[in-house]
């Protein structure tokens, strides 16, 4: 437990640090490390599922998109509600929350929905399970497309309270790192990574895989429901495309490329790649050199991301981290030693 600890500490002082440019620098720097902050909170979410279990999870952006339009019919100001939301139920028209309200809500109706989609995503395992998550993604972005009544559909939802700013979205950050590390150090995640490791000697020793991974499901889904709180909040509008492929992708690039077996791996790779994408960006957008213009390029940001991504694969399978925690030894010795996924080592600390 001391290594976890320890682990949670290096973690957290490395999102604060990576906060620094928001704080120190101009309105747009503060409004970059919202946005890395609130991708964090969603890939540290995803984290505890794909992590802990090993399958890969293609739907998680659904549960972002349900907590976020969830905590904004409790947050939207009553009179704005009735003209944006007129066919919400009366009792919902009437009441507002508050944020932090809000955000229960929405993260309780995403665990809800993954409790009833997770029965079915446990039974299967492998590119079956991921196969599953991306049509519950399909899913649930087609459903709420067309439910005009409770999103504006494919038009934007307008009029939530500005109610994030960085103190907030790093609080938020730092509490959903806390939960993930205390589910990873627990009796749960231990036997969750070894089954991750061979299901079928955790069978045989007695483990309940789908239970757990059930309860991970639930968990990852409520933690990733909080950042979708955040990013509408943040911007004061809500799309249902917000929530899709290209949020899917980015999240899915942090993880793999940190690594997706550690829960530092999560943070790493948000990290990093928010400010590469950040440098994309701006290049994408044309700029002037020595005199030399450079035209904008769209796209290069996201093609840049997946070929980055390749190459991790391909170089380094296990990401940045691999199956690694940041830990004092480790920094020290500029080596590692495995993390805890063997069972003697976990009951060890």
């Amino acid at each position: 437990m001391r290594s976890r600890a320890q682990t949670y500490l290096l973690l957290a002082g490395l999102i604060l640090l990576a906060t620094l440019p928001g704080y120190l620098g101009s309105a747009a720097s503060a409004r970059f490390a919202i946005d890395m902050m609130i991708k964090l909170a969603f890939v540290i979410g995803l984290s505890i599922f794909v992590s802990n279990t090993g399958i890969l999870s293609f739907g998680h952006a659904a549960f972002a998109g349900i907590a976020a339009y969830a905590a904004a019919w409790f947050t939207i100001p009553v009179m704005t509600k009735k003209v944006f939301l007129p066919d919400l139920p009366a009792f919902v028209l009437s009441t507002d929350l508050g944020f932090w309200g809000g955000m229960a809500t929405g993260m309780l109706l995403a665990a809800f929905v993954a409790a009833i989609f997770g029965v079915a995503v446990v039974r299967l395992a492998g590119i079956g399970a991921s196969i599953a998550t991306l049509a519950f993604l399909a899913i649930v972005n087609t459903t709420m497309s067309h439910a005009t009544g409770l999103t504006k559909g494919t038009a934007s939802l307008i009029g939530l309270p500005l109610l994030v700013n960085l103190p907030v979205a790093t609080a938020v950050v730092l509490a959903s790192l806390l939960v993930a590390s205390v589910f990873a150090g627990s009796r749960a995640g231990l036997m969750l990574r070894a089954s991750r490791e061979d299901e079928v000697a955790a069978l045989a020793s007695g483990i309940a895989v789908r239970r757990l991974r059930l309860a991970a499901f639930i968990l990852s889904a409520a933690v990733v429901g909080a950042s979708g709180v955040l990013q509408g909040h943040a911007i004061g509008i809500l799309s249902v495309s917000q929530f899709y492929l290209e949020l899917t992708f980015l999240t899915l690039a942090m993880l793999v490329i940190g690594g997706q077996n550690s829960l530092s791996g999560a943070v790493v790779g948000a990290i990093v790649i928010a400010f590469l994408g950040e440098m994309l960006r701006t290049v994408a957008g044309g700029f002037t050199l020595a005199g030399l213009t450079v035209p904008a390029m769209p796209g290069l940001r996201e093609v840049a991301l997946a070929i980055i991504m390749l190459a991790v694969l391909m170089l380094r399978p296990s990401g940045i981290m691999g199956n690694r925690e940041l830990s004092l030894a480790n920094l020290r010795r500029r080596g590692v030693q495995p993390q805890e996924d063997h069972v003697n080592t976990a009951i060890s600390d």
